[in-house]
């Protein structure tokens, strides 16, 4: 028997393919398909099942294409009511997979639907817990994104999530290994660990929420700090829900090579957003008027869900040239399908052709250090609010990125804004965004805080969030 997990650093996502006896299982598959078709025939063996934990909502699971493929079915827990065939198991239900067993073990609280797959050897031992959402390594999962599809609220939905840990999960062996959906960086918890695996015991020792006296102390703690969850969330759901297009018609349509007039005539035609894809530093020098940068060398998917929000967006690329089928795949992750066309050849063909060039007024943070302190304009650090608490220039409003459509509009136009993050990634979204809406009083902050920690600009003390965390 062999479990291997698949870990995607950028959506923090894990994905676990299990075999025995030459017959395979594959448990929250991704999107793209071609990774896992290549394990089964470098290892000889038949998709028997595809598990999901439950429907998805920060990514958009390749359940459908890998079935189309394979034949294998999909399986979900109990209630879950798919807009295609699936199998919804019963609770304790088992499924033979060579001389193994996999456990349905129904955990609701994420969702009605959640469910964790509990792992049986080939000697008959429980050995493996995939968790999805309900357990996470330092956390669990959030209880507010299945509010409305459920008609209960957060606190009804932390009860269960409540029941399902401290009735179904606690009472497993500490031995059993955890495999859960999620790791740090998800939106999908608040305080999970950086490590991806580990034994129920240590959880049952260290997280948070398994060490709470009595269920009213957990709802209180589970709900404590919830950011509002993305908005992109309820576009993957209904995806993952009621099915998709295929990833191969997704790229093929994608990958459609643009001239730059028929850029600007497509844009025209299908209100298209142009998303360039390349470094914020190459973004800066020179881009397409009105276009958005999300770079693709950072935390794009998540991001390009955050700021865009429709999956049905229609989106135009711009790429570094022989990047287009990675871009559009990454996209294809978070429900981004609608992708009309890529600009042939890249910025340069733009450059080439010479249409209109905008760029971004950047200032490195030695410069901006010997303008200290400020005789007029103000100073805005776009992010999270943790990153902010932790440390910040002293004079520096909170406004995170994540809400910039909130506070946008009462952004001042009659002083200048200096804008920063940490490195510079995040802050030139924000500020191709704020050109894109007609705001030009402003100037990006080169290397972002970490440039700005090196100066002498003034700084609040450095305050550990973790250390403020509650345990």
């Amino acid at each position: 028997m062999k479990v291997e997990q698949i870990y995607t650093g950028c959506l923090a996502q894990g994905a676990y393919y299990i075999t025995s006896m030459g017959e395979a299982a594959i448990i929250d598959p991704l999107r793209e398909i071609t990774p896992y078709i290549e394990r089964l025939k470098r290892d000889g063996v038949r998709l028997k099942y595809i598990l999901e934990t439950h429907f998805h909502a920060d990514f958009v699971s390749g359940h459908l294409d890998l079935s189309r493929a394979t034949g294998a079915p999909i399986i979900y827990g109990p209630t879950a009511k798919a807009g295609f065939d699936a199998i919804v198991a019963e609770d304790g239900q088992t499924f033979e997979l060579g001389k193994a067993k996999i456990k349905v073990i129904h955990t609701p609280g994420h969702t009605m639907e959640s469910s964790c797959f509990l792992l049986i050897d080939e000697e008959g031992r429980e050995t493996a817990l995939f968790s999805g959402d309900t357990l996470f390594l330092g956390d669990v999962g959030r209880p507010d994104l299945a509010q409305k599809a459920a008609n209960l609220t957060q606190e009804e939905l932390a009860g269960l999530l409540y029941d399902s840990l401290y009735e179904k999960i606690l009472p497993l062996s500490d031995d059993i290994v955890v495999y859960p959906g999620h790791g740090a960086g998800s939106a999908c918890g608040k305080n999970m660990m950086q490590e991806t695996v580990d034994s129920l015991g240590n959880q049952k020792r260290v997280n948070y929420a398994l060490k709470q006296p009595d269920k009213e102390t957990f709802i209180a703690s589970v709900i404590e700090g919830l950011l509002p969850p993305p908005a992109y969330f309820g576009g993957n759901v209904a995806m993952n829900k009621q099915g998709y297009d295929s990833l191969e018609h997704v790229l093929k349509r994608g990958q459609s090579a643009l001239s730059a007039t028929e850029l600007e005539q497509l844009v025209e035609a299908s209100d298209a957003l142009v998303l360039d894809t390349r470094s914020p530093q190459t973004f800066a020098q020179g881009f397409i008027p009105r276009s958005i940068n999300i770079g693709i060398d950072g935390d794009f998917a998540p991001l390009v869900g955050a700021m865009i929000v429709d999956v049905k967006q229609p989106l135009v690329l711009i790429t570094e040239p022989g990047r287009e089928e990675e871009v559009i795949t990454r996209l294809s992750r978070v429900g981004f399908d609608n992708v009309l066309g890529h600009l042939d050849g890249g910025f340069e063909t733009w450059k080439a052709s010479g249409k209109e060039i905008d760029h971004v007024e950047c200032i490195s943070a030695e410069t901006l250090a010997a303008h200290f302190p400020l005789k007029e304009g103000i100073i805005v650090d776009i992010r999270k609010e943790g990153e902010y608490a932790a440390e910040h220039v002293e004079e520096a409003y909170s406004r995170p990125l994540a809400y910039i459509n909130d506070w946008i509009a009462d952004l001042p136009r009659d002083q200048h804004v200096y804008l920063y993050c940490a490195s510079g990634y995040r802050s030139m979204i924000a500020a191709s965004i704020l050109q894109a809406r007609g705001y030009r009083n402003f100037t990006n902050v080169d290397g972002g805080f970490n440039a700005i920690s090196q100066t002498s600009i003034p700084k609040t003390d450095f305050v550990c969030q973790s250390k403020m965390s509650k345990q």
